[in-house]
């Protein structure tokens, strides 16, 4: 295991909360180049083995209100929270707002990650910095946990998208691993030596290209799943069309968190290095978006070219991503703190970005604060899911009022899943489905 992995997690809350927060008057996103109504839609030649695309203007067209899997018939509705701290995982009746449940898992929790098929709940246990992590089985017809596998450092995981194998991001060993997705047993892997705490992902529409965040180096990196190899790694920045300022930031030697930006009065360039986090496709599958939690909002990168060609400024600590029912909107989970290691109380929200602009559209707050991370949406579309990493509750928020109910759950709750959702399979994470 890769002890300096604790070290830089340790050193990074130096960094004050909002640091970047009031930095962006020049941060802007390139207008849509088209309505995706104007878009191709001829079928998509996908991966042999993956589901087809239904339909090419919107790759979450199977994840509406309604789409349920026969896959997922008899499964109990509940919500599923990994506490990191507790090294537990509540159940919570979403029809009472009640923990229904509470069972030991492996060591620190991280995710609760659907399988390809729909048919189990993986909590991914990453035992940081020890080799004793594992994967814990849930059979979602009766809530009830199975016997946990043991395998190396699975702070994420995901599927290929033709369901062959699962994906397990050893973020410490800057390493995808590809498993058995039944007995876990490992195939091979994929060694990512320049995404530095490689850990949230999404897939290209077609199936070929996975884009995986690199927490620790302010990037993100392009895998080839047919070739097995890494096209290419970007880095990532709020400033990404000001070359006179991605200039000065590469100079080399210490400089103070924010320096005065030469071309506006009284305005100021912040020198923190990002901390990328969700990763999530535009519905035509042609564009990412992804949380930044040093930047305080989303960068906007094209997926074909691996190019920034945006930024959106959302909130304090910009973390978590998820799609809206109708595909319309993205709901932006902001942490509410720049530290890894924050607060309760902190001034967390929701950012609701509308995907066809790319601009913010509603902002949520939490009454006395909050920590908002990662999580779900209902399978009706009518609540967004997310647990409060510092503050030990779960949120919901009403998705057209942005009211908050709390419920109480474990120590650091982290990436929380909604079950059942709508879908035919899932890429991974907390329910990445299409």
């Amino acid at each position: 295991m890769n002890r300096n992995l604790t070290l830089r997690r340790a050193a990074l809350p130096l960094i004050v909360a909002g640091a970047c927060a009031s930095s962006w008057a020049h941060a802007q996103t390139t207008a849509p180049a088209a309505s995706a109504a104007t878009h191709s839609s001829l079928a998509v030649l996908t991966l042999p083995g993956m589901p087809p695309v239904i339909d090419a203007n919107n790759l979450y067209s199977e994840t509406a209100t309604g789409h349920m899997s026969p896959a997922v018939a008899g499964a109990l509705e509940r919500v599923y929270v990994p506490n990191h701290s507790a090294n537990t995982v509540s159940v919570i009746d979403p029809a009472t707002l009640k923990v229904v449940a509470t069972f030991p898992v492996g060591l620190n929790p991280q995710h609760i990650v659907p399988s390809w098929d729909l048919r189990t709940l993986w909590v991914a246990n990453n035992a940081e910095n020890r080799a004793s992590g594992s994967l814990t089985p849930i059979d979602p017809l009766t809530a009830k946990p199975g016997k946990s596998i043991p395998v190396d450092d699975p702070y994420n995981m995901y599927w290929s998208p033709d369901g062959q194998f699962a994906i397990v991001v050893a973020e410490a060993y800057k390493r995808l691993d590809f498993r058995d997705p039944k007995t876990m047993v490992l195939k091979y892997s994929i060694a990512t030596p320049d995404c530095d705490g490689i850990n949230h992902a999404d897939f290209s529409i077609d199936g070929r290209f996975a884009f995986f965040t690199c927490e620790f180096n302010g990037a993100i990196s392009k895998v080839d799943l047919v070739m097995r190899s890494v096209v290419g790694t970007l880095k990532l920045s709020a400033y990404f069309n000001r070359p006179e300022i991605l200039a000065t930031l590469a100079q080399p030697g210490k400089k103070p968190r924010k320096i005065p930006d030469p071309s506006e009065l009284g305005a100021t360039i912040c020198t923190v290095p990002g901390m990328p986090q969700d990763v999530r496709a535009s519905p035509d599958g042609k564009t990412l978006f992804v949380a930044d939690m040093m930047f305080d909002g989303v960068h906007v990168v094209d997926g074909e070219t691996l190019k920034q060609i945006g930024f959106i400024p959302t909130g304090i600590g910009a973390h978590g991503l998820y799609p809206s029912r109708d595909g319309k909107q993205l709901y932006v989970a902001n942490r509410g703190t720049n530290l890894v290691h924050g607060r309760p109380g902190g001034k967390g929200g929701v950012s609701v970005i509308d995907f066809a602009t790319r601009k913010v559209v509603q902002t949520w707050s939490i009454l006395g604060g909050g920590s908002p991370d990662m999580g779900n949406v209902s399978a009706d579309g009518k609540h967004l899911w997310l647990s409060g990493r510092f503050d030990d509750v779960v949120y919901r928020f009403d998705t057209e009022s942005g009211a908050v109910d709390q419920i109480k759950v474990g120590r650091e709750p982290h990436g929380l899943t909604v079950w059942p959702q709508p879908g035919r399979y899932s890429l991974g994470h907390t329910g990445n489905l299409r």
